[in-house]
């Protein structure tokens, strides 16, 4: 290490050891081979951060100058720049080579790099333009210490690309500035498709060699934060040149903090990001010496000695680059030709491009046609065929030997003629060739061939299929970027439209292109070709899109679901589960696993559109004005613009410091507002993203903002933390006017229809009501008063906080939310006119008011949406799907659409107008089955304390029973279809209802026929249990006992005894006809759960960390066995009763013997609570379940591990979507199902999964399962029955 360099270390050792981190640090130490991982390890050892930092100090002074270089570039990634400021001075100067090179030179080691990095080659013929590089090359070296953006502008054909190529032909620049490298990518005129295939290839170059990707990006967020890692990790102060850029919008794309420089012809392109930002201007072509230089050059002559006629071309060519070189490309092979081409761009009127195409250059125009007029017949015909491609996008040669039958080798002879005529572009993509048109030549090239155009799209797509036959490229093959990006646009350009429908409308063309390309990639071309498909069936593409659009954020998972499974959940009339179903017949015969939602039917999918535009929680969305676009904001600090028909995102704004807790158009849809936990308020163009105004008046987090409804005189009302609210004038800089009134922080604030006055609420339980124009407090709503009991004097006793407050449409109501109430109230009165109670168990979040309808939308925290009917003031029906709390609702201004964000990223459309009162009823997931003779039989309660029972075939509600008057917890039919039984919270044990209400389904007592009355025994919450008669309704025995929550209730097989367990730590054994009662006492927690075993056993274990063995029939405690140090979540019995598996939230499992205490298996390896376990009915393995997902298959005999599940090579996302809560084995034992977040079936042989089922809702308690595994039971956190039978 340079003498210098170890004094600058040891001078600035002091600041370094006390401020950094060095986790993040060594991870690009070892990246660059600095450390090594025994050195990692010795500096992890250490007990301090400083400690550490002191540390990896010494081990770089122990090293080389490169070490200090390194150690410098990690501390510029991880930004401690001004740590790294400290060490500029000081940095040493190396060469990556030992021999002595020219800094200036053009070096072997230059062109390594920037031919890895796909920077184009000079030109044919070259003509230096050595004023224009030397200023490129000054502003690259101000990006040698910080990133930035270098942008070289001017028109069209000037040279801008080859300028930038040329700059980078230079060792010191390379070396000093990018050691990293220099990486290369053609932009062109893109969609946001193009720029994610963009994005994707350039994942695809830096991650070559590593295994940490398997699969490319899937959309273009996904793509920057891969790229801004990579860059980061692996290159490290490199420089990303983008050429040929056209809109802003592509740069936020690529803004991953690093140097970038860029070609475009617009000066202001680099106005959307932030960053150091540098111009280099070349505003015009060639000049006249420089353009007869290239003449000269082509035809291989001194300047000097150019026949007179070079002089007019050049003036002809207009100094364009790209001009000359075409002419000159021509002189070359035809050099006694100059009166003949001077003849030709003087007199031959070409039109031009098009009308409306930027290119407005006759001197290209007339070049182009030379050059192509002058190629063989042959070569001639095939470069009219490449009209047919794409600007900007580079073609695989199979591609092209594909269209003209022809093998590689004679496609790329036939192509290098077009290369050297300068009519073509060739890069190199590893082993082979990609090619492209400029955008110039394919403009002029599709103008010449309109007429033709068809015919060569159909072409194309003849060939294809000629090739392809009856499948699909595969992503091995090198050209299947371009059939999946491509195919559907040749056949419509073609006008094929029924070969379009077949593509379309096939499951294995959206699964292969999906799995590619993501769903955003599909649902575009549905859009895009809507006006086609509709024309042959509009029925199917809508079955298709709506697929997509509500099942796309599962078809991002990693890994990919199987979308034969996704197909089968669609409704029985969709074209898109007729096609899944014959799949799944036809893969279901050679053994895969599939599975029918029988009782789908019963459900109505009330959204329209799942859109997942931020990383974290998505606090608050809202609609246009005109209902074409959605603004989002969330604790990931940006705000989110996107299209509300298709979910395609048009603005990322990185908005604020904080978290963004609200968003509002403004009336004329011009502006968005947005306010955050920093403080401030901020307003943004809408078509541009810029920053329009900042406020920062207030001194606490700013809860909400909302703008007034006039165009006139708009108006932006904010409220905040600090207890007050603030109404800004967008004309002006500050605040117009502070409202103060309230105590405590103010949560919402609304203005009234008409402007005039604004509404806000607060934690302190106060409705204010504001004058707009004068500020002053016009009147107030005390809700304190609504929950203060009449003769309760202390006002303290329960804080109040309100949430929202709402307007009715004619502003003559205030409606706002507390707790789980809503309370309307008189504007005019005063009065409080009607409260609506929403589930005891949640709090309302948000509320809005339909303008067009008397609906009311409730945002609650346990996961849906509340609709009410205001007139009526009733619930009519549940917005359920949504995985975590919801914190907003907003309808569209014409009521058709409503949103909801959620904790859980997305954002869903629903239509309201669907809505209808059953679905406002949902279950809860304390149920049973019972599967007799090929039929199923569910009974379970609802969100209403009603019991339902429900035809497992059909779906239909065979029998509802009447509200109880605690909430339902356990359920239990007799096994032989004639007893059922319910509990409660109460300690009563209840058999039947006396004046019962029964909804009978007379279609499903006759497919049923049963042969006498059905009986169900029910455990409520506050401790009862009752044992009722069906259908009759009567109410056989109320079993009062049990002090606390009954959690269990089972009938044994004679019918007689039921036996509940409860959360007083009891189990009771009721003789349900006598009412006689043994009570089984032991535990000291509640009791988890209990099993029946063989000679009148029982099998309880409980939270007190013991598992006891009782005979139910004497009340005798047999035997306690104490084995774990936690909680016992769960126990299974072995088929033959031999042996016994207990799971705990020890993160243990255990397998013991009933009879011998000291034969007992320790089962680790679980690094989370072990939740679930279940034997094999061969006996000869146990499988448990833990709640990270992880399931492991063990060897009963020897307690040796045979799987786990999933591998680690199968995890991309999560293992089970959650914890791991139930599992059951086939007959055979070869085949797992398990539940978690989702339904998951497993192959014992290899322990794979086959099949996941994704259900609407997450948290699946448990699984019934038939005796022949053919059909499956549960219920979602959010109330959805599934029943499912396996296809066969």
């Amino acid at each position: 290490m340079e003498e210098g360099t170890r004094s600058c270390l040891l001078r600035n050792r002091s600041a370094l050891e006390q401020d950094i981190k060095t986790s993040y640090i060594m991870d690009h130490l070892i990246s660059e081979e600095v450390l090594n991982l025994e050195e990692e390890q010795k500096i992890k050892a250490q007990a301090t951060q400083k400690e550490r930092a002191v540390l990896l100090l010494d081990l770089i002074l122990q090293k080389d100058n490169y070490a200090v270089i390194s150690f410098y570039n990690a501390l510029l990634n991880e930004g401690y720049k001004e740590l790294a400021a400290l060490l500029q001075d000081g940095l040493p100067i190396i060469s990556p080579f030992t021999n002595k090179v020219s800094l200036d030179g053009l070096t072997a080691y230059v062109q390594t790099v920037l031919c890895e990095g796909g920077v184009p080659q000079r030109p044919v013929v070259f003509v230096d333009r050595p004023v224009l590089v030397r200023t490129i090359r000054n502003e690259l070296y101000k990006l040698e210490a910080d990133p930035g953006w270098i942008t070289i502008y001017g028109m069209a054909g000037c040279g801008k690309s080859v300028l930038a190529a040329e700059a980078l032909r230079n060792h010191r620049v390379l070396t000093e500035c990018f050691p990293g490298g220099v990486h290369w990518v053609a932009v062109g005129k893109q969609d946001r498709a193009g720029i994610l295939v963009k994005l994707q290839n350039l994942c695809s170059r830096f991650s070559q060699g590593s295994q940490t990707y398997s699969s490319p990006p899937l959309n273009i967020e996904e793509a920057r934060d891969r790229l801004r890692f990579l860059m980061a990790r692996k290159y490290p102060r490199s420089l990303l040149v983008l050429d040929d850029v056209w809109d802003s919008w592509v740069l936020k794309c690529f803004d991953v903090q690093c140097r970038v420089l860029i070609t475009s012809r617009d000066k202001s392109i680099t106005e959307a990001v932030t960053g150091n930002n540098f111009l280099v201007s070349v505003q015009s072509g060639l000049s006249n010496d420089k353009g007869l230089e290239v003449l000269a050059r082509f035809v291989n002559l001194e300047v000097s000695i150019l026949p007179e006629q070079a002089h007019s071309i050049v003036q002809e060519c207009k100094g364009s680059p790209l001009v000359v070189s075409l002419i000159g490309a021509l002189l070359r092979e035809f050099p006694n030709r100059w009166a003949y081409y001077l003849k030709q761009l003087q007199n031959k009127q070409f039109k031009r491009i098009r009308k409306s195409s930027s290119y407005d250059y006759e001197a290209l125009d007339e070049a182009m046609a030379i050059s192509i007029e002058v190629l063989e017949k042959g070569h001639k015909e095939y470069y009219k065929d490449l009209s047919v491609l794409k600007k900007d996008v580079k073609v695989a040669t199979k591609v092209l030997c594909i269209l003209w039958e022809m093998d590689t080798e004679e496609v790329e002879d036939i192509l290098q003629v077009f290369v050297n005529k300068s009519l073509l572009f060739c890069d190199r993509n590893g082993k082979s060739f990609q090619y492209y048109l400029h955008d110039l030549q394919l403009d002029f090239l599709t103008e010449q061939n309109h007429d033709r155009l068809p015919d060569l799209h159909a072409k194309v797509v003849r060939q294809y299929q000629k090739t392809y036959k009856r499948r699909f490229p595969s992503p091995s093959d090198e050209d299947c970027m371009y059939w999946y990006s491509f195919l559907a646009n040749h056949m419509a350009k073609a006008k094929m439209d029924k070969e379009l429908y077949s593509l379309m409308f096939s499951m294995d063309w959206i699964k292969a292109k999906t799995e590619l390309m993501g769903p955003a990639q599909v649902i575009n071309d549905f859009v895009e070709y809507r006006h086609i498909l509709d024309e042959e069936n509009s029925t199917v593409r809508e079955n298709f899109q709506e697929f997509l659009s509500l099942e796309g954020h599962l078809l991002v998972q990693k890994p990919f679901p199987d979308i034969v499974q996704l197909g089968l959940c669609q409704p029985d009339s969709s074209e898109v589960y007729r096609q899944a179903k014959l799949q799944a017949v036809e893969r279901a015969k050679k053994g895969a696993v599939y599975l029918e939602w029988m009782n789908k039917k019963t459900l109505q999918n009330l959204s329209r559109l799942v859109v997942r535009p931020h990383r974290d929680a998505v606090f608050h969305a809202c609609f246009s004005h005109d209902g074409l676009k959605i603004a989002s904001c969330g604790a990931d600090k940006t705000l989110q613009i996107f299209k509300s028909e298709t979910g395609e995102k048009l603005l990322d704004i990185d908005a604020h410091d904080d978290e963004v807790l609200c968003c509002a158009f403004s009336p004329d849809d011009k502006f968005v507002a947005t306010c955050s936990s920093d403080k401030t308020v901020k307003v943004w163009n809408v078509i541009t993203g810029q920053l329009f105004k900042t406020y920062s008046e207030h001194s606490e987090q700013v809860n909400y903002c909302q703008f007034s409804h006039s165009q006139q005189k708009i108006l932006l009302a904010t409220c905040s933390n600090d207890t007050f609210l603030k109404i800004w004038d967008l004309r002006g800089t500050s605040c117009k006017n502070t409202l103060f009134g309230h105590m405590k922080s103010v949560n919402h604030c609304s203005f009234s229809p008409d402007d005039k006055y604004l509404a806000s609420c607060s934690n302190d339980g106060m409705i204010k009501l504001w004058e707009t124009s004068s500020a002053n407090e016009w009147k107030y709503f005390d809700v304190n008063k609504q929950f203060r009991k009449p003769d309760d004097d202390d006002d303290d006793d329960d804080e109040v906080l309100l949430k929202c407050c709402m307007w009715s449409s004619d502003g003559a109501q205030i409606i706002a939310a507390a707790k789980n109430i809503l309370f309307i109230f008189d504007v005019k009165t005063d009065d409080v006119v009607a409260e609506l109670t929403t589930s005891s168990y949640s709090t309302i979040q948000s509320c809005d008011i339909s303008l067009t309808s008397p609906l009311l939308a409730v945002a609650l925290l346990q996961y849906s949406v509340e609709l009410w009917d205001l007139e009526l003031r009733k619930r009519v029906g549940d917005c359920s799907g949504h995985l975590s709390w919801v914190h907003c609702v907003r309808f569209s201004m014409d009521g058709s659409t409503l949103l909801s964000s959620s904790d859980d990223q997305t954002v869903r459309l629903w239509e309201p107008n669907e809505v209808h009162s059953s679905s406002a009823v949902s279950l809860v997931r304390d149920m049973d089955a019972v599967f007799q003779e090929g039929e199923v039989i569910v009974l379970v309660s609802d969100n209403k304390k009603c019991l339902q029972l429900i035809n497992g075939r059909t779906g239909d509600v065979m029998c509802q029973s009447e509200v109880q008057d605690s909430r339902i917890r356990c359920c239990c039919l007799n096994q032989y279809v004639n007893l059922a039984a319910f509990g409660r919270g109460d300690g009563i044990l209840k058999v039947g209802m006396k004046s019962a209400r029964f909804v009978l389904q007379n279609i499903g007592w006759k497919r049923l026929q049963f042969q006498q009355n059905l009986l169900i025994a029910v455990g409520l919450e506050n401790g009862t249990v009752k044992v009722l008669e069906l259908p009759s309704g009567k109410i056989l025995r109320t079993l009062i006992g049990h002090t606390e929550c009954v959690q269990r209730c089972q009938f044994t097989s004679d019918g007689i005894t039921l036996i509940s367990s409860s959360d007083d730590a009891t189990i009771r054994v009721w003789n349900w006809h006598t009412e006689e009662c043994k009570v089984l006492e032991g535990h000291t927690e509640q009791v988890k759960n209990f099993k029946l075993l063989r000679e009148s056993q029982l099998l309880s274990w409980s939270f007190d960390g013991t598992m006891k063995v009782w005979n139910f029939i004497s009340g005798e405690l047999l035997k306690s066995f104490d084995y774990h140090d936690g909680a016992v979540l769960s126990c299974d019995a072995s088929p033959d009763g031999s042996k016994v598996a207990s799971a705990s939230a020890d993160k243990s499992a255990k397998i013991w013997s009933l009879n011998d205490a000291a034969d007992i298996l320790v089962l680790t390896g679980h690094n989370a609570c072990v939740r679930s376990c279940k034997f094999t009915w061969d006996n000869e393995y146990l499988a448990t379940g833990d709640d990270n997902g992880e399931i492991r298959i063990w060897r009963v005999r020897d307690g040796s591990l045979l799987h786990v599940c999933p591998k680690e090579s199968e995890v991309k996302d999560s293992k089970h979507g959650g914890w791991v809560t139930d599992l059951h084995f086939s007959p055979n034992s070869k085949i797992l199902v398990s539940t978690g977040g989702y339904i998951k079936w497993w192959d014992m042989n290899t322990g794979e999964s086959l099949q996941t089922f994704y259900t609407n809702g997450t948290n699946l308690k448990s699984i019934h399962v038939s005796s022949d595994f053919k059909t499956f039971v549960t219920i979602d956190n959010i109330g959805i029955l599934y029943i499912l039978r396996m296809v066969n």
